[in-house]
């Protein structure tokens, strides 16, 4: 396996304030270099087909990463508004928290697609082997980190900004029902 891991573009609106997982005190091309680095260790898993990768972050940099995700409870109240992700792409309903207090980080995945797999969709940006996509912040108390409803529905109906994947009734279920209890924090 090669390690060479560039930066893509898509992964570069994870900044704060986005309502995304973001990361204080590293760039992005710090970020792949420490994902580089983790592959040579084989501090990785296989995600959700083959060509994507979800790498483990150092203990040491946890730290520097942030996530938006708070735990849903009676009190939490919620904004509903008609998104894109990219120009090209199908509009989606996207749901965020209005209030509420982000749970702690207690791992990050570092989401890297290989260049096959980003040349599908002609989203491949550079001449690395894996291109960062995006990392996620895993909260304290969570396992793992299930794929958003609407990612997965994008992916397995090829939609514009989808990667092929096809998914289990129950991994259906397991994203649904996570999602029902978590929310991003606006």
């Amino acid at each position: 396996m090669k390690f060479s891991v560039g930066v893509n573009t898509f992964v570069k609106r994870q900044i704060k304030g986005s309502g995304k997982t973001f990361c204080n005190n590293l760039s992005f091309e710090d970020i792949a270099s420490h994902a580089s680095e983790q592959l040579k260790k084989g501090a990785y898993k296989v995600g959700y087909r083959e060509g994507v990768l979800l790498v483990k972050t150092s203990k040491a940099l946890v730290k520097n990463f942030v996530s938006p995700i708070i735990k849903i409870n009676d009190k939490t109240q919620f904004e509903a508004k008609i998104t894109k992700r990219r120009a090209n792409e199908e509009p989606y309903i996207q749901l965020k928290a209005l209030n509420g207090t982000p749970i702690k980080t207690k791992n990050v995945d570092l989401i890297l697609y290989h260049h096959d797999v980003l040349k599908e969709t002609n989203e491949n940006e550079t001449s690395s082997e894996w291109e960062l996509i995006s990392f996620h912040a895993v909260p304290k108390g969570v396992k793992d980190l299930p794929m958003g409803p609407i990612t997965m529905m994008r992916n397995q109906l090829k939609l514009k900004g989808g990667t092929k994947g096809s998914y289990s009734s129950e991994q259906w279920a397991k994203s649904i029902n996570f999602w029902q209890k978590y929310c991003f924090l606006k």
